[in-house]
């Protein structure tokens, strides 16, 4: 009989245990299926709800930008430092080693060169490619307010939709032209369309003006984009001021590839954003990483 238990031992069935129904840590994440959650995880730290990307996607649009000439040389060496690794699949399949141990984020979005009008983008992968790649979310660019606004929004719906169907979350970024106003007004309606047309999480620019405002109302996790190449301190101050007002990370890039030490900066980074060390404190740490290097 199915029941039957050789080994005679008592079998213990804890009657008077109730099953533990575990929440999900993450904002607005509860209700998603399991792989999309466990792929969530990777990306975001359980222990500390936040997540330190490294971006070095620029090359789909810009070439050989400079800290990324050589990535096998320039970003490998870091990769124990990062939660997460933002890149094209092409850099993943030919650089990165299988055995890193960063969660993998693709560009799923791409067209235009800056030679041309970058808002007109497309995807510019399968998802089943991405399930090969063992992806653990899909990146794409949304140009609210741009001259393709509809078309770059229309990649998102249809690649949430194919996220969803894979168990894949879409990592929405906000893109902000030329014309476009960088404040937290404009901030709010990016983050928020995006959020409401399904993303599982936003990336965004950091504002010191009313930046709580921004992640208050939307209703996934916002993460920061590092931007342009900032002193030291003061890409610490910003994500530290950024973590304050409610992102659950940031996606660093030239901020940590174009510094003078880019391991030193990245541990820099993870100690401002997991371990709630101080813009000061870190950047002390930072000159002294770089000083042993």
């Amino acid at each position: 009989m199915a029941d039957q238990d050789e080994s005679g031992a008592p079998r213990e069935f804890h009657a008077d245990v109730p099953q533990a129904t575990e929440g999900f840590f993450l904002k607005g994440a509860a209700h998603q299926d399991w792989g999309i959650k466990n792929r969530l995880a990777s990306i975001f730290d359980p222990r500390t709800g936040r997540t330190v990307m490294l971006a070095f996607d620029h090359g789909y649009f810009q070439g050989p930008t400079t800290g990324l000439e050589r990535i096998d040389l320039s970003i490998v060496p870091l990769i124990p430092f990062a939660d997460t690794l933002m890149l094209t699949r092409g850099v993943l399949r030919s650089v990165i080693p299988p055995t890193a141990g960063a969660a993998i984020v693709l560009r799923a979005s791409g067209g235009p060169s800056i030679l041309k009008e970058l808002s007109d983008e497309r995807l510019a992968l399968d998802v089943e490619d991405a399930v090969r790649l063992n992806a653990a979310a899909l990146a794409v660019q949304v140009f609210v307010g741009g001259a393709h606004e509809t078309q770059s929004i229309h990649n998102l719906t249809r690649l949430v939709d194919l996220g969803q169907r894979f168990g894949i979350p879409v990592l929405a970024v906000t893109a902000v032209g030329k014309e476009m106003v960088r404040d937290a007004k404009y901030l709010r309606l990016a983050t928020r369309i995006c959020a409401e047309l399904g993303a599982h999480y936003v990336k965004t620019y950091y504002v010191a003006e009313g930046f709580d405002t921004v992640t208050s109302c939307c209703p996934v996790p916002i993460v920061i984009a590092g931007g342009k190449k900032l002193p030291e301190l003061d890409a610490l101050r910003m994500a530290h001021d950024a973590v304050r007002s409610g992102a659950l990370g940031v996606d660093m890039g030239r901020n940590i590839f174009q510094s003078e030490a880019p391991a030193a900066m990245l541990q820099a980074v993870r100690a401002v954003v997991h371990g709630g060390e101080t813009p000061e404190r870190a950047h002390e740490l930072f000159r002294s990483l770089a000083a042993a290097r």
